[in-house]
């Protein structure tokens, strides 16, 4: 069957801007390529997305247990390299374009991925900070500093906060660079994502508290009551405090999920609206 042709296929970048491949390496290890198919729960139902197809060894995987899956790659002779492989897998989209300048699928989809290390974080940021795309849950391989720094408890980064409000975030395993090609200088580590049945902030509320994540964490180690001192009245925060659990000398870096979940409830409750912290406009 004839490969379908996607509308982004042929697109080119405007201004001479570079495509964002570098830093990509190509997994070649069989046993842990069907490893990640398995921890990403791979099934007949899900649309599958694969950021970085590489030659297409994640892809094979992919597409004999996905009912659809979409792999972009921006590199020409992977390209062609893919357009090959699975010339025969009529489930199986090829997209020819810059990861960062796609469009997500509309429906629900799983992201099962190896990503290119150099932009690691906006990749996640386009995966994660809008919770009402039809993003569900993925598996995705990336250098092992950015995985710890995305799923350890302290956090440090407002973006990361708030994706826990509506992602669990999990560490799986750490993956030598020797299962590469070519080897990166740094280990990775695959990561495991998976939307909550139950957000802690709502979807709606997401510019509001992108808001209190970056006012509150300008200083990830400082106690939490300093920083939210400048948010609420000595009455609202002890409230406030009361009701979290927040200890007296916490870092506000150090504090929880729930914990957060109930900041902001208070925030929305209790505070004037125009005394709300208010994002970045480059945050959004």
């Amino acid at each position: 069957m004839t490969k379908k042709k996607h509308k982004y296929s042929n697109k080119k970048l405007s201004r001479g801007e570079p495509p964002n491949f570098s830093g990509q390496h190509l997994m070649h290890n069989k046993k842990l390529l069907q490893e990640i198919v398995d921890q990403a729960k791979v099934s007949k139902k899900d649309t599958v997305l694969e950021l970085g197809a590489g030659k297409g060894a994640l892809t094979t995987f992919l597409s004999e247990r996905a009912k659809r899956v979409l792999a972009v790659e921006y590199d020409q002779t992977f390209i062609q390299v893919l357009n090959r492989k699975m010339a025969h897998a009529a489930n199986t989209t090829i997209i020819h374009e810059d990861i960062m300048r796609i469009h997500l699928p509309k429906g629900e989809f799983v992201v099962v991925s190896n990503i290119p290390y150099s932009i690691t974080t906006p990749i996640m940021k386009k995966l994660l900070s809008n919770p009402v795309s039809g993003f569900q849950r993925g598996v995705i391989v990336m250098e092992k500093g950015a995985a710890k720094r995305f799923t350890l408890p302290f956090i440090k980064n407002a973006y990361v906060l708030a994706w826990r409000m509506w992602f669990d975030l999990e560490y799986v395993k750490g993956i030598s660079r020797e299962c590469f090609s070519p080897p990166p200088k740094v280990d990775s580590a695959m990561v495991f994502i998976s939307r909550k049945p139950d957000p802690i902030v709502p979807y709606k509320d997401r510019s509001a508290f992108f808001g209190l994540a970056e006012y509150a964490l300008r200083e990830p180690k400082a106690p939490a009551d300093s920083l939210l001192r400048g948010i609420f009245t000595a009455a609202q925060l002890k409230h406030v405090k009361r009701n979290a659990g927040i200890k007296h000398d916490v870092s506000i870096g150090a504090l929880s999920e729930r914990q957060w979940g109930v900041i902001f409830e208070t925030m929305t409750q209790y505070v004037r609206r125009p005394l709300w912290p208010r994002p970045r406009k480059t945050t959004l």
